[in-house]
């Protein structure tokens, strides 16, 4: 039998056909090329700014500077691959020079910033006057509660999106450790709805229509289907568009995500002081043991102490951005372990339209 046709997904005068938006995964992992050939399929692409311009030649030296011609050169390319589709970028809030990252993302033309990793609490200034729409990652009812009283108070204006990102993601996670590890998703789920209904709220307050999106271990039609059911407008997808012919990391981080069983996939402690999710691989298991000598710093994100780093995240991404996988942290959502082949972007997008 064949599923009924998804309604599309309304962000104020942005329209995608489709509502998914494809998570920004950093480093290097979703940059123009998955993004761009996402937003032609009808859904919307988002480049991560996490480190983007490791390929500039004085990234080394200068990785801010490098960092903010990348996003210039890649939201370009990505707009040029969509043909007009909708293109954002994801800025985590904890990036040093977050204002920078996000004037470079307005000057570049990207239709939508979305930004956690910490509260956006300054998002709407730094964003003033361009048009661009602006969507805040929450995880519980508290902190939507405070980002959204906070805009309305300091500057007049709610989200144009709310992003609520579960237990079940990839990467740097909004949970403590122990939360993470006694997950349940019945609970969870009645989260999302407080939030929904909290959100949708604060929308009445201001005659405005807030979508809400979730994110965390959506892989399939029927993911989408079951948050759609709970009063979610769309889904975000990141984990399932690692394993496309047309993600930017290279070929040995696909190959890591194939290769992976389910018990592979764990909670780690990232060096910045968050948990994550990621592939247990030699690298990981070394760092357990002790520090992992790294190179200079490239300012990534501001909680880090590069002398007390028990490993350069920045070094351990771009390594599994460019393959060197066994040397890399692998960031990944739950549902990595489900990839048993490469597909094209094409095809995801069909089975979410």
């Amino acid at each position: 039998m064949e599923c009924e046709k998804s309604k599309p997904l309304i962000i104020g005068d942005l329209k995608a056909e489709v509502p998914l938006i494809q998570g920004g995964m950093g480093v290097g992992i979703s940059l123009s090329n998955l993004a761009g050939a996402v937003a032609a399929q009808g859904a919307i692409g988002i480049i991560s700014t996490a480190q983007i311009g490791y390929r500039e030649p004085d990234f080394d030296d200068h990785p801010i500077e490098a960092n903010m011609r990348a996003i210039k050169k890649e939201v370009r390319r990505a707009k040029e691959i969509s043909g007009g589709g909708i293109v954002g970028v994801n800025i985590m809030v904890a990036t040093r020079e977050y204002g920078r990252y996000v004037k470079a993302a307005v000057d570049a033309g990207v239709d939508l910033i979305i930004s956690g990793a910490g509260l956006p609490m300054q998002l709407p200034e730094l964003a003033a006057g361009s048009g661009v729409k602006l969507a805040p990652i929450v995880s519980s009812v508290k902190s939507a509660d405070v980002i959204c009283k906070y805009w309305i108070r300091k500057y007049d204006r709610l989200p144009d999106l709310v992003v609520i990102e579960g237990p079940r993601a990839g990467g740097h996670l909004g949970f403590k450790m122990e939360e993470l590890q006694e997950i349940d998703d019945a609970a969870y789920d009645e989260e999302i709805k407080r939030i929904i209904a909290r959100v949708k709220e604060y929308g009445a307050s201001k005659g405005k229509e807030i979508p809400v999106v979730v994110a965390g271990g959506v892989y399939e039609r029927s993911d989408m289907e079951r948050y759609l059911a709970m009063g979610a407008a769309g889904v975000q997808v990141a984990t399932r568009f690692v394993t496309t012919y047309e993600c930017d990391a290279a070929d040995a981080y696909k190959q890591a995500y194939i290769d992976a069983k389910k018990e592979d996939i764990v909670i780690v402690k990232s060096p910045v002081g968050m948990p994550g999710r990621a592939i247990l691989n030699p690298f990981m298991k070394r760092a357990k043991e002790g520090q992992i000598p790294h190179g200079k710093c490239h300012l990534c994100i501001s909680t880090c102490k590069p002398d007390k780093t028990p490993y350069c995240i920045t070094e351990a991404l771009v390594n599994a951005a460019v393959g060197n996988v066994d040397n890399a942290l692998l960031f990944c959502g739950s549902n990595a372990y489900r990839a048993q082949k490469l597909e094209h972007v094409k095809d995801i997008i069909d089975e979410f339209r």
